[in-house]
């Protein structure tokens, strides 16, 4: 570029007008952004959020105790206790997730034989303490009570990938 050319460049504003143009030209575009607490972006059905527990129809938790979201857990930020029932079956009776060690990895769900554990669509769980970012067994059963609809429209969606 000559000395010329910077020259007439700089003094007739060249750069300036240009962002100007590209300025008045999205003035009159419609608007892309989105008032976030009242509008929400659309979210994928692979999303993954907050962790829920899911129930049966008939309101039996699905959860069998196998383990295997704890055993495969890179984080171990899972930890299941269970005993066997009076007909023979297992169930939990501590299943606790420790959301401030989680990687949201799902390899959770996707270990998970019965689809007990899930990874939601809700994104907005913050909290004040840590305290309130460790989720007990009723914590995370009533979030899939909270998401069972979204949940599983989000599972029928992804079943012909899965």
């Amino acid at each position: 570029m000559t000395a010329l050319d910077r020259a007439a460049r700089t003094f007739l504003w060249q750069e300036l007008v240009q962002g100007f143009a590209l300025t008045l030209r999205y003035m009159f575009k419609k608007k892309v952004t989105i008032n976030y607490p009242y509008e929400k972006g659309p979210l994928s059905p692979r999303f993954r959020g907050e962790h829920v527990l899911r129930r049966y129809p008939n309101g039996e938790e699905r959860c069998i105790a196998c383990k295997l979201c704890e055993a495969v857990c890179p984080a171990q930020c899972i930890v299941i206790e269970s005993e066997p029932r009076a007909d023979g079956s297992r169930r939990t009776t501590r299943y606790d997730i420790d959301m401030t060690k989680c990687i949201y990895c799902g390899f959770c769900e996707e270990a998970c034989p019965v689809d007990a554990i899930v990874l939601g669509p809700n994104f907005e769980f913050a909290a004040e303490t840590r305290e309130e970012l460790f989720y007990n067994k009723a914590k995370l059963l009533s979030n899939g009570e909270r998401w069972e609809r979204e949940i599983a429209a989000n599972l029928a969606a992804d079943a012909p990938y899965r």
